[in-house]
């Protein structure tokens, strides 16, 4: 193997790594409730951002995207407090409303991922699968929407997300990736069940 080959791969290795132990840490620190998610996940969404379009995954690296930013939406969100000094944000089931919304704003972000994610199939990406690179991503961005807000629900579209992403990424070559999304599937459900008592006891 040439020398500057493996320069490549080596940096392409170690560049992943870093992407799936900051997302893996990040995610235990969501599943504390502990703010340390945000700048954990700030660095694995970097990263995942540049992986996925080099791979041909425009959808993943929008929603990477969307997660840096998120990040630092939710990381200000997280830190507020009231006078009292007790944090305003508490976990939470969603309302009515809020069910709806969150469907409303899955269903549209899949149409749009979907549809962009088409066109760029033809023009740009030939290696690029539109519904399930676009249903993990609609997923993922209502599951940081609701992460944000701390609603039990993200740990649902989080799953979604997750087992979608395994065989996505898995066809790419992407094994570390696909094995790092089913840890994190592991890491949702007790995400979940950690949540879930708390917002009882809220």
């Amino acid at each position: 193997m040439y020398p500057e080959l493996l320069s490549v791969v080596t940096s392409d290795a170690l560049l992943e790594w870093m992407a799936v132990l900051s997302g893996i840490a990040s995610v235990w620190y969501s599943r504390q409730e502990n703010v340390w998610v945000y700048p954990l996940g700030l660095i694995n969404t970097i990263i995942y951002t540049w992986i996925s379009f080099t791979a041909q995954l425009p959808g993943e690296a929008t929603v990477n995207f969307y997660y840096t930013v998120m990040s630092l939406y939710g990381w200000y969100c997280w830190l507020q407090r009231n006078e009292k000094n007790e944090k305003k944000l508490q976990i939470s089931y969603s309302s009515s409303r809020y069910w709806i919304a969150q469907l409303i704003f899955f269903a549209a972000s899949y149409a749009v991922l979907y549809f962009s994610l088409a066109y760029l199939k033809d023009q740009f990406f030939e290696g690029a699968i539109p519904w399930a690179d676009a249903l993990a991503s609609a997923a993922a961005f209502t599951g940081m929407w609701l992460m944000t807000q701390k609603k039990v629900e993200s740990w649902y579209w989080w799953l979604l997300t997750n087992v979608t992403a395994i065989p996505l990424y898995y066809t790419k070559g992407l094994a570390l990736t696909s094995g790092y999304y089913l840890v994190l599937t592991g890491l949702a459900i007790a995400g979940w069940l950690k949540w879930k008592k708390l917002a009882v006891r809220s």
